[in-house]
């Protein structure tokens, strides 16, 4: 077994000494604030003693063939990140968690995923970082692939400590950190409804309201008015959401669900692809107002059923920032992945993105949209400075310098990792503080089918326009 110490925070904060496997398998949820399931997880290390740096996830790619590239590509990422921010890595530590399908092969699983774990370390290594420990967890038991002995780590893995008995534990209770449920728990609160029923009504409330609304969108003397009245509904809705209290986690998206007909919830989505009134709407984030909020662009979200699953992207994204502003950074990068696994190209959830993983005051963000700063820019003009080309939030750069309000138009490097990365979902990154949030997925550079109402595939794209564009005529991505 390697025994080595990592502290987590800053030098200069308390800090927490992990010793050895085990308390490292049992600091993972702590370090991304929810369980990671079906991930590999990398985390650089600096110093003599292993201070836990930038941190990077990825939903572990189904095909084999798949591997190598993506190992190759999250060294770099991970290792470059942290070069911009604190210095190359001493070392990295891996974690790759997936359960068995029949939840008692742990051990299958974890053999499977050697070629996986060796690609990982073969690829740190070719960059001059060495990986102290790759870790699996699988099925409530870890291995190492690090460790030969036998002893210390048997073929049949070693069981995972008991929840809140850890010294990790201990201190997280301390410090007031709560461990969400598992990524995938994290995400079926903004999933599209399954039911097919309740999908079925959705959907023709949407079919119905498309027709009507994205003429009005589009046309420049009537636009204000839709962006009038869909603000209106939002603040009715917000205030009727607030009027009631919400119920424990387990129940309470199912109870905003009620408050919202499927009428009123259809009006808003198409509203919002209107970039203008989204960056509006954007504006209610702090306060009680924010929460309310950010219960209404949950409800919305899963509305977003069928053929107009790619609307959910504004939606999504309004969730996220206002999960950010409101300090749930892990709420936040799981809002934004889907935004960006919803419509990958839509700048906005991939600027909030990328401030998030890179560490940014949402401040700066929330004195734009107050106004504060004299500036006419919205919110998604606003991006980091970093070197064009370079990684991505997806690609793992961490703590990043201040915002500078420019447009931005994507890279032709980037244009190309949206290639290579089609078909599988991308990566998720953060710094000193947890991260969370399954990665937003990229697509190629050709052209994408429009969520549209059937039968009216003009109306379907005319409606892509509006949420990419912005207005007709404008040639930046919005």
């Amino acid at each position: 077994m390697n025994k080595h110490h990592e502290s987590t925070g800053p030098a200069d904060s308390q800090q927490i000494t992990l010793r050895g496997p085990s308390e490292l398998a049992d600091a993972l949820p702590y370090l991304m604030g929810f369980h990671p399931d079906d991930s590999v997880v990398m985390v650089a290390l600096h110093g003599g003693r292993g201070r836990f740096g930038g941190r990077l996830r990825l939903g572990i790619p189904r095909a084999p063939g798949e591997w190598g590239p993506v190992a190759d590509q999250l060294a770099e990422s991970l290792i470059s990140g942290s070069e911009r921010r604190e210095g190359r890595p001493d070392g990295i530590v891996i974690f790759l968690c997936q359960d068995s399908p029949d939840g008692e092969s742990g051990r299958l699983t974890m053999e499977r995923l050697r070629p996986f774990a060796q690609s990982l370390r073969t690829a740190c290594g070719a960059l001059d970082v060495p990986v102290l420990e790759a870790l699996c967890i699988s099925d409530g038991r870890y291995w190492s692939y690090c460790c030969p002995d036998g002893r210390c780590c048997p073929d049949q893995g070693n069981p995972l400590a008991m929840p809140g008995t850890t010294v990790m534990a201990a201190a997280a209770a301390y410090a007031g950190i709560q461990v969400r449920g598992t990524l995938r728990d994290m995400e079926a609160r903004l999933a599209p409804w399954q039911t097919p029923d309740a999908a079925s009504e959705q959907q023709q409330a949407l079919d119905r309201a498309l027709p009507s609304l994205v003429p009005r969108i589009l046309d420049e003397r009537a636009k204000a008015e839709v962006a009038k009245e869909t603000l209106a509904l939002a603040r009715t809705l917000i205030g009727r959401l607030g009027r009631t209290r919400p119920a424990p986690e387990a129940v309470s998206d199912f109870g905003d669900d009620q408050l919202i007909s499927d009428d009123e919830a259809a009006a808003v989505i198409l509203g919002l692809q209107d970039r203008e009134t989204r960056d509006k709407a954007a504006g209610w984030m702090e306060g009680p107002d924010g929460l309310s909020a950010l219960r209404l662009w949950r409800t919305l979200a899963r509305r977003c059923v069928g053929p107009y699953g790619e609307h959910a992207a504004a939606p999504l994204t309004l969730a996220g920032w206002v999960s950010w502003s409101t300090g749930d950074e892990p709420g936040a990068r799981v809002a934004l992945a889907m935004a960006l696994r919803a419509d990958p190209e839509y700048t906005f959830a991939q600027l909030l993105h990328r401030a998030c993983n890179e560490g940014l005051d949402p401040e700066m963000l929330r004195r734009c949209l107050r106004g504060d700063d004299g500036g006419d820019g919205g919110p998604e003009e606003a991006t980091t400075d970093t070197e064009e080309g370079g990684p991505s939030a997806e690609a793992g750069a961490i703590r990043g310098p201040a915002l500078h309000v420019r447009r931005v138009r994507p890279s032709a490097n980037r244009e190309r990792r949206r290639g290579s990365a089609r078909g599988r979902r991308a990566t998720d990154a953060a710094g000193a503080t947890p991260t969370t949030g399954r990665p937003s997925a990229t697509r190629s550079g050709t052209a994408r089918t429009a969520a549209a109402r059937p039968g009216t595939p003009t109306a379907g794209r005319r409606m892509r326009d509006v949420r990419r564009y912005g207005r007709r005529g404008t040639g930046t991505r919005r």
